[in-house]
């Protein structure tokens, strides 16, 4: 922290979960941010650093299965033989397969040039940033890859912040009365951008085509989901005091704007509230992805019921989950069953953006406690948080999350990013006392690299977009996507949890793959990941 309040420095910073080197355990990536200043050196900054040097990280998951069971965590920095460089002042990450080699690849977005690095395959990275065209400048903060047009290649949508510069920085005072951080009121919202895979290892940057007339607000969280159920996916993105904007797919290569006439361009009163995070699920197991956003402390976070056919009912109020959110500076976010009872629940990482009035003494007055609300299975949440662990009484500027079971025990984890503070993992304890099916969605058997087939060479990669339907006997048959967006700048597990309660039957699973095929698998095994293969079940 440079002590200049450069709007910047309040927004990093993302984390990732993703298995880069295909052992079976996720991995993590944090991206991190830099000095700013011209001719600024770290001796310069306010608060110093507390580890240098200051650049992306990765850390290889060696998970010990021991022979009673027990799990052990252990994490090694890899992040010089894997020949990543990402030493920019970054905000956020995507993480996803993008030329379907069956290695996941990574996207840092950064104030200043975005980039791309492809995963080898052999434990080494490759910047392809500027080959690609996906090495655009400015201010980026979460990105997702996503197959909108079904042509079995991710395509990137990324999205921006606001136009700034040093040069450009405004001086705003905060409710203290002293210098603090501006809103993003005071600066012209960035263009987000679409690009499309060409399935050659470039992209072609279809903004102008794919998304017209916009709007574009200062985006800060993006969500990927078949809201209307029609099979292709749709887009929505959480923006800072701007209208959000729910791009749905019209199966074309275009998209359009329908989030006014949805529900969810605006709050309850009208008006547009302070968005950050964002995560897509079905939390009330009727088929359809409800959205949820972390907002800001006077708003309350908002949670958005979907009526069936891409229309929404803000229930915010009547969930419990807008008024238990007050005072609270939302940013990661997501959907996950934490307790395995079958129920999304919601778990919010927090921290101000403006000084803290009753801290105002403090040299950092912007630390929050976490959030965590259990699905009391009848609409509503209760906030479990003081019994969820003193970790979520830390007060601490909160910003990334990433989820994703990551020692391999049927339960999902978090791994939060800190401003100013170390990082967080929370390991849960709680979730497999429950039953659960693990699964992880793959594309068909690998072809030769490099081929393209038909509608893509698919060799092995996570099929993000794939909607499963765990079908139970005598319970309700649960839906649950394969997805790594959401959250707020970060990249989650791209596998498929899904809690079962005290159910001991092997349910069926029904996948609907992104290119519009279906097939199923019966009597799925439970308590154990598994792998379904696109092509290896039985065609419906």
């Amino acid at each position: 922290m440079s002590g200049e309040f450069y709007y910047p420095e309040m927004l990093p910073a993302g984390v990732a979960l993703l298995d880069y080197d295909n052992d079976g355990d996720l991995d993590v990536f944090f991206v991190q941010g830099q000095m700013l200043g011209e001719g600024k050196t770290l001796r310069d900054a306010a608060i110093q650093p507390a580890s240098l040097p200051l650049k992306a990280r990765l850390f290889r998951n060696d998970l010990v299965l021991n022979p009673d069971g027990a799990r052990t965590l252990h994490f090694t920095d890899v992040t010089e033989q894997s020949g990543i460089d990402a030493h920019g002042y970054s905000m956020g990450v995507a993480a996803a397969d993008f030329n379907n080699d069956g290695c996941v690849d990574l996207y840092v977005t950064n104030l200043g040039r975005n980039q791309l690095f492809r995963n080898n395959c052999d434990g080494t990275f490759t910047d392809v940033s500027k080959q690609s065209g996906t090495d655009i400048s400015g201010w980026s903060v979460s990105a997702a890859f996503v197959d909108y047009d079904r042509d079995g290649w991710l395509d990137l949508y990324v999205g921006n912040y606001v136009v700034w510069d040093i040069r450009s920085d405004q001086k705003c005072t905060g409710l203290t009365g002293r210098r603090d951080y501006c809103t993003p009121a005071v600066y012209r919202p960035q263009l987000d951008r679409l690009f499309h895979n060409n399935g050659n290892g470039t992209f072609t940057d279809v903004t102008a085509t794919a998304l017209p007339g916009g709007p574009f607000g200062p985006a800060l969280g993006v969500a990927t989901a078949d809201f209307d159920n029609d099979g292709w996916i749709d887009l929505y993105v959480a923006n800072d005091g701007r209208d959000n904007v729910l791009w749905m797919n019209q199966r074309n290569g275009t998209f359009k704007n329908t989030s006014l006439l949805a529900g969810v361009a605006v709050g309850v009163d009208g008006k547009p509230k302070g968005s950050m995070g964002v995560d897509a699920g079905d939390f009330d197991n009727d088929g359809a992805e409800d959205l949820f956003t972390t907002q800001l402390p006077s708003e309350g976070s908002n949670l958005y019921r979907n009526l069936g056919s891409g229309l929404f009912e803000d229930v915010s109020a009547v969930s419990g989950v807008g008024p238990m959110s007050l005072g609270y500076t939302g940013f990661g976010t997501a959907w996950f069953d934490f307790d395995n009872d079958g129920w999304l629940d919601l778990l919010a990482a927090d921290g101000a953006i403006e000084a803290i009035k009753e801290r105002g003494e403090e040299r950092f007055p912007y630390g929050e406690g976490k959030l965590l609300f259990r699905n009391l299975r009848n609409g509503r949440f209760e906030n479990v948080t003081p019994q969820a662990g003193s970790i979520f009484q830390l007060l601490e500027v909160s910003r990334g999350a990433a989820f994703g079971d990551i020692d391999n025990d049927g339960d999902i984890d978090v791994v939060i990013s800190n401003i100013h503070a170390p990082a967080r993992l929370l390991i849960n304890a709680v979730g497999n006392r429950k039953h659960w099916v693990g699964l992880r969605l793959l594309g068909a058997a690998a072809r030769a690299r490099g081929t393209r087939t038909g509608g893509g060479s698919i060799n092995g990669r996570d099929m993000l977009g794939a909607r499963v339907a765990v079908i139970r006997k005598n319970a309700p048959t649960l839906w649950r996507r394969a997805r790594s967006d959401g959250s707020y700048a970060s990249a989650n597990d791209p596998r498929v949890l899904v809690g079962l309660g005290d159910g001991t039957d092997p349910p069926d699973v029904r996948v609907h793959w992104p290119d519009g095929r279906v097939e199923e698998w019966s009597a799925v095994a439970i308590d154990r990941w598994t792998v379904l293969r696109q092509g290896e079940g039985a065609a419906r």
